[in-house]
């Protein structure tokens, strides 16, 4: 059901004739309303100015949905409330007083830009009118799992991070943070829960694929880089903000599975490389991201206590506030406090360590942690109670609330939160920003093998107009490169695209998102792909979402190349001869299974003998 909330607030003139938002409708520019003032100013007054319950609303930073036609999400009666997926925008907004939204799926861009001036305007009608900031996943990249990204249509297109850091350009990455920044803007989005430090020096883990790879000093350049494409040098009210996760490193992860799950929820660092994952955060601080985010994980083997990082005192302040200096906002991953309902079925908080503490001494840990904010809950009467208790200080929720209020000031949101739907159907996706996400993706090819380098007969470039069979590819595409037969047999070359394995036993609910466990195909997997690489010289393309053991492929087929997010047309056009492929591996190929077991989580590339090297690519042409 569409929720049309009253219209937005006056816009009026001080004596002076300066305009203001009339924000809580007295009349009166109040020194929160005044754009003249420094920011400290206003935040000092608006805080001054805000119920316990207000101040309550901020500290949490939920998900949020979206109708296809831009309208607000209000349920039938009898909708169930603890699915996020479905809960009330104006319960949560003038009921929670809450203003931090992770959006959670997608519309065109135009009814994008509409949906936020609705939500701003249904924000306007709260007592003190704090506008919202909207929050998102990554949206440009070709994967969609409501863990960690939303592909979004009518949004510019680009490699994956590791793609990234395989063509390894600062002023790519930026380039492309940049662009980003833009189409977002467009939207109303103004916080980027992204990007991803953390470095993937172990190949099992399911969230290598947000990563710049598993090299520290790599990821470390490239991070600052995007953090500076999103907010410029300054935080401004051109700039989106950037949410650096998951601190301190989330990537060395015992046996690489991941801390969503209870069976994940181990983070060890058995070569002693605990400072080796800090690198990129440390460029992070240096190119000033916003805000940071602390991972599920709990600490083993380490000098912190055994408990999620959202819940470390050591960690937060200890490393983060005191070590690093970090003034800005701390927000914890989603869902650690309550168990809530989501993808079909039950889903339990990630309160790791702490598992037998109640929902309120959980918020309490948090927050004497020194978390600011707690992500994807939605839980305000927890604060309300422990303030009222006596459990936490005001003075304690008084300076998180400053961090936060402080932010949107400087975003400019409470100035202006509105964004116009003409412009983001202009910008969102234009013939500019869809060529620079096209050659990125190309760049990023990374060519393994041709012909086992044999450089007198290298099967790529591939001539023009000759017989290519295709799986994995869309024949209307390849058909602009060469003529598309039905059989192997009829090919002077076969182009095959893969995945890179998993284990599919893995496929029920919130699980069923994460590409975990092995990294080598089974013998029925691997089958089809050699019978056609037997029948014809083969290229077979592999989209590497984590790294995989593929030296049964890499020896039959006549040419290997790996993509991290790449079309069929920034494919071909590579393989074609059209763009030269740039990309180099981000994290390298072990050889066996057996050799990812016997690694270290937390040491980068130790596979000992990997079929190929980090670092590796073949030019061609």
């Amino acid at each position: 059901m569409a929720h049309t909330p009253a219209a937005r607030p006056r816009v009026l003139a001080a004596p002076d004739g300066t305009p203001f938002r009339d924000l809580n409708g007295n009349g009166v520019m109040e020194p929160y309303e005044d754009p003249r003032l420094p920011v400290a100013e206003r935040v000092a007054d608006l805080l001054a100015r805000m119920t316990l319950e207000e101040k309550a609303g901020l500290l949490f930073h939920t998900m949020i949905t979206i109708n296809p036609d831009g309208s607000l999400v209000e349920p039938e009666p009898g909708a169930p409330d603890d699915d996020p997926m479905r809960a009330s925008t104006s319960a949560m907004v003038t009921g929670k007083l809450m203003s931090h939204f992770n959006l959670f799926g997608a519309a065109a861009p135009r009814r994008m830009a509409e949906w936020n001036n609705r939500l701003q305007d249904l924000a306007a009608t709260t007592r003190l009118g704090i506008p919202v900031t909207v929050s998102t996943d990554p949206r440009n990249g070709f994967v969609d799992n409501p863990a960690a990204s939303v592909h979004t249509e009518g949004f510019s297109l680009w490699p994956e991070p590791p793609g990234l850091a395989a063509v390894d350009d600062e002023e790519l990455v930026r380039s492309h943070a940049d662009i980003v920044r833009q189409e977002y803007l467009a939207v109303g989005i103004r916080l980027a829960l992204h990007p991803t430090a953390d470095l993937a020096t172990e190949p099992r883990w399911p969230r290598v694929l947000g990563t710049f790879g598993s090299d520290a000093e790599v990821a470390a350049r490239l991070v600052a880089a995007y953090i500076r494409g999103l907010q410029g040098e300054v935080l401004g009210r051109d700039s989106v903000s950037a949410m650096t996760k998951h601190f301190p490193g989330a990537g060395p992860q015992l046996n690489g599975e991941d801390a969503h799950f209870p069976y994940g929820r181990e983070q060890v660092y058995p070569g002693g490389n605990f400072d080796y994952h800090l690198i990129p955060f440390e460029a992070a601080f240096a190119a000033g991201t916003s805000q940071v985010m602390p991972y599920y994980a709990m600490p083993v083997g380490t000098p912190y206590d055994e408990v999620g990082f959202g819940f470390n005192k050591g960690v937060i302040t200890g490393l983060l506030r005191e070590k690093y200096g970090f003034d800005g906002i701390i927000c914890t991953d989603w869902g650690l406090v309550t168990d809530t309902q989501i993808f079909g079925g039950p889903f339990p908080a990630r309160a790791w360590g702490v598992e037998h503490l109640d929902r309120l001494s959980r918020v309490e840990l948090v927050l004497d942690a020194g978390a600011d904010q707690l992500g994807g809950e939605a839980a305000p009467d927890l604060i309300v109670e422990l303030v009222r208790s006596g459990r936490v200080t005001a003075e304690r929720i008084d300076s998180s609330v400053a961090r936060l209020l402080r932010e949107k000031f400087l975003l400019g949101l409470f100035d202006d939160p509105y964004v116009d739907p003409d412009g983001a159907a202009r910008i969102c996706g234009n013939p500019e920003f869809t060529a620079a996400g096209l050659a990125a993706q190309s760049r990023s090819i990374t060519v393994l093998k041709d012909r086992a380098g044999d450089a007198a007969h290298p099967l790529l470039p591939l001539a023009p107009g000759i017989r290519i069979y295709t799986e994995g590819v869309d024949p209307a595409v390849a058909a602009r490169y060469a003529t598309v037969v039905e059989t192997p047999q009829e090919a002077d070359v076969a182009v095959l695209r893969i995945a890179a394995p998993y284990d599919k036993e893995r496929t029920t609910g919130f699980e069923s998102f994460f590409r975990a466990g092995r990294l080598d195909f089974t013998e029925d997997e691997l089958r089809p792909v050699l019978e056609v690489a037997s029948a014809v010289p083969a290229v077979v393309d592999i989209f590497l979402d984590r790294a995989a053991v593929i030296p049964e492929i890499a020896e039959r087929a006549a040419a290997l190349v790996a993509d991290f997010g790449a079309s069929d047309t920034a494919l071909l056009d590579v393989l074609f001869g059209r763009v030269a492929a740039e990309g180099r591996l981000p994290f390298e190929l072990p050889r066996s299974m057996e050799s990812v077991v016997a690694g270290q989580e937390d040491v980068p590339n130790d596979s000992g003998d990997p079929l190929f090297p980090h670092g590796h690519g073949l030019r061609i042409g």
